[in-house]
């Protein structure tokens, strides 16, 4: 088994994490963004409790919310045990050999932009996962906790609304370098291929962002 945890106790095997792990969350915030397009229904509320109320209760959706757990934490600790060794490695040297001319602005802070989503995730987290599955809420017409009311209530207010859409424009950008230096690192990389995998990489985190970021935008303007 050494070998084993010498791989992935490696640089490169710490990427492969974080490659692995990256996409599962992708394809989370996909199924996380289609349920919560139920909020834009214009019925009161009632399609999205009804939506919460299946993931809240559903044994296998339980079950796969660990999964979840484990996949962010093992992403956010790769990535802390990575950033580290990249400032280590690269010490002086890095200012003098102009990074920003060699590399995208975000990849150079990926740090950055994941401190910000890991700082809105906390908040969000309590603010809404804690409190539907942990606090009380009241019911709605059809005898589901109404966390509807919850949302609108928490888009009305301007610091949670313009965290949550900066939370996004971190996300977008972080998205866009994770996304194809996942395939990458997975050794997806063909001349052929890579530059569609750049496309579907910036459309999936231009949609998927702005996706999230409307919602907040449409409660506290149009609700």
């Amino acid at each position: 088994m050494s070998w084993i945890s010498k791989t992935f106790s490696s640089s490169i095997g710490r990427k492969i994490i974080m490659s692995i792990t990256g996409l599962f969350l992708c394809s989370f915030l996909v199924v996380h963004l289609i349920g919560n397009l139920q909020l834009f229904k214009d019925d009161g509320g009632q399609a999205f409790n009804v939506y919460s109320h299946f993931m809240g209760t559903n044994p296998l959706i339980r079950t796969v919310e660990w999964v979840l757990v484990l996949g962010f934490g093992f992403h956010i600790y790769e990535s802390i045990v990575l950033t580290q060794r990249n400032k280590t490695a690269r010490g002086a040297n890095y200012v003098s050999n102009h990074a920003e001319q060699n590399s995208p602005w975000q990849s150079r802070n990926m740090g950055l932009l994941g401190t910000i989503i890991l700082i809105f995730l906390l908040v969000h987290l309590y603010n809404f996962f804690y409190r539907a599955r942990f606090g009380e809420l009241d019911p709605d017409i059809n005898n589901n906790d109404d966390l509807y009311t919850l949302v609108a209530t928490s888009f009305k207010q301007l610091w949670y609304v313009i965290l949550y859409v900066a939370a996004q424009i971190a996300l977008g950008y972080h998205l866009i370098h994770g996304f194809r230096s996942a395939f990458q690192t997975l050794g997806l990389n063909h001349r052929k291929y890579t530059p569609a995998i750049k496309f579907v990489g910036y459309a999936f985190s231009v949609i998927v962002s702005a996706g999230f970021a409307a919602m907040p935008l449409y409660f506290y303007f149009f609700k």
